[in-house]
């Protein structure tokens, strides 16, 4: 029993400590902030810097080492402070809003604020949803493990290999060759074009661009099952191999987040399969996504000639800047954030003249109605989707015009609450985001470490953040499409079977990893 006391004390006061060491950053932060403009005089200030001392504890949980490099809590802790504190504080900062295309409020700062309230409330939702602590199972527990089967997995992963290759050859082919294909995935001037010729490839792309992961996979396995030693220097060498299959494997479609997130998910292979990294690693790691993240904005706009014209000079990129919309600013603010899209969300639905008919979980059950084939639910009478309710919100009732006047913007979790339900039930919308890092991190902890299931992992460890920023309809897609075939793949090679627990112990208070 004094164990345990003294054992429950030393938690506490850890916490307590993370509680300061977020309050004194975050204020630090604000007083930098202060001096710069008079803007940040205002009430915004209060509720935002809550938000970032709040979500900021997991984040200081995460740099003392009490959460292991890939915890979930730890990793929405990190992203969640920039999320909820840094982008509201940058949007002032640099007066960086939405297009030219709405019409904004008077003043950004209340609305800005109003959201920072809801997202505390939804913070605090969030932590009493993953609390109480999770705890692994005991060393002498009996638990089902997924091991690979050697016989059944080789085979397996190589046939689906094989046929992700073929597929992918047969869409460059069906383009007219990779540079076709380029030309296509980046036509920004005819983006209904655009999506005609890519229309209905969904399912082919599901199978067609998971060979790099596939192939990630297939290494991990062979170097556990081997006992092998892989040296950093081979270990870069395997991660710029990914980087290039991944771009001719869906890259060079113009997606960024199907590139990065699945360097996020080869990262965490390395880490739980093969090598721990480290968080200095971690932060060269940052650096460089961010800057393949500025440059892949280019190449979204332009092509390869866009990312020609970036290395030109100064005058030519920052001309390519404004005409792309893309810079480090809208980088940080537009990819990584949502503070400017749902503030102008709060703005107009709480005008006294708003006349927006909430959707009523229409775009929930929009997002659903992809998994139902289109003999039993035809496309013409499925409901429409958040791109109709989200254009009717920004533009008035009736602004949705198909193929004509269509916002493509992602809302984010609360956005997309808000275009259903209204403002005031996005604090509960939090209960969804704890309640999948509470699973996730319980798989963490609990998993056997030779399990195959841990493959998929960081995949899972992303979507905690990624259900933040995306609605429905994406969360769905990149589950499906990142993660259903190598599922299938992991499923199919690897065997059941019961084994005494020997879990991955990355425990809150005693993983120590360097």
């Amino acid at each position: 029993m004094k164990y345990k006391t003294s054992s429950s004390l030393r938690r506490k006061t850890a916490y307590q400590d993370s509680v300061i060491i977020s309050s004194f950053i975050c204020l630090l932060i604000v007083l930098g902030f202060l001096q710069t403009s008079d803007r940040f005089l205002h009430w915004f200030l209060i509720p935002v810097t809550l938000c970032g001392i709040l979500i900021g504890i997991d984040a200081v949980n995460w740099f003392r080492s009490r959460l292991n490099i890939f915890d979930p809590v730890g990793i929405f802790g990190l992203l969640g402070l920039h999320f909820f504190f840094l982008a509201p504080l940058l949007h002032v900062s640099w007066d960086m809003w939405l297009g030219r295309d709405t019409i904004p409020p008077p003043d950004w700062r209340p609305w800005v604020g109003g959201m920072a309230i809801l997202n505390f409330l939804g913070l605090l939702v969030y932590r009493l949803s993953i609390s109480p602590g999770i705890k692994p199972k005991k060393s002498s527990s009996v638990q089902t493990v997924w091991t690979i089967n050697q016989q059944r997995f080789w085979p397996i992963l190589w046939i689906a290999m094989i046929l992700s290759a073929c597929l992918q050859m047969l869409v460059y082919i069906k383009f007219g060759g990779i540079s076709s294909y380029m030309q296509a995935a980046t036509n920004i001037n005819d983006m209904a074009a655009r999506e005609e010729k890519f229309q209905g490839m969904g399912i082919v792309f599901l199978f067609s661009e998971s060979f790099p992961i596939l192939g990630m996979m297939g290494f991990a396995v062979h170097v556990q099952k081997n006992k092998r030693e892989i040296s950093w220097s081979i270990l870069i060498g395997v991660f710029i191999i990914f980087l290039v299959l991944q771009m001719l494997f869906g890259g060079l479609r113009g997606s960024r987040s199907n590139t990065i997130w699945a360097l996020f998910w080869a990262a965490g292979i390395v880490h739980f399969w093969i090598r721990h990294i480290t968080k200095k690693q971690i932060a060269i790691g940052l650096v460089f996504i961010c800057f393949f993240m500025y440059l892949y904005g280019f190449f979204k706009h332009a092509g390869m000639e866009g990312v020609e014209t970036a290395f030109k000079g100064q005058e030519d990129r920052v001309e390519l800047e404004q005409k792309a919309g893309r810079s480090w600013e809208s980088m940080l603010l537009q990819d990584l954030g949502r503070t400017d899209i749902q503030a102008f969300l709060l703005y107009r639905l709480m005008r006294f003249d708003s006349d927006y008919e909430y959707a009523w979980g229409r775009t929930y059950l929009a997002a659903l109605s992809v998994f139902i084939p289109s003999r039993l639910w035809p496309f013409d009478e499925m409901p429409a989707n958040k791109s109709k309710e989200g254009t009717n919100a920004q533009y008035g009732m009736g602004s949705y015009a198909e193929g004509l006047w269509v916002s493509s913007r992602v809302y984010g979790l609360a956005g997309e609450t808000m275009l259903n339900f209204g403002p005031f039930l996005i604090p509960f919308s939090f209960i969804v985001i704890g309640l999948f890092v509470r699973q996730v991190k319980r798989w963490l902890l609990n998993w056997n470490e030779s399990d195959s299931r841990v493959l998929l992992l960081p995949l899972l460890v992303n979507l905690c953040f990624i259900i933040l920023v995306s609605d429905l309809d994406n969360n769905l897609f990149i589950l499906l499409k990142q993660g259903g075939f190598p599922f299938v793949v992991i499923w199919l090679g690897s065997h059941k079977k019961l084994v005494q627990n020997k879990a991955l112990n990355f425990s809150d208070s005693s993983q120590k990893i360097t």
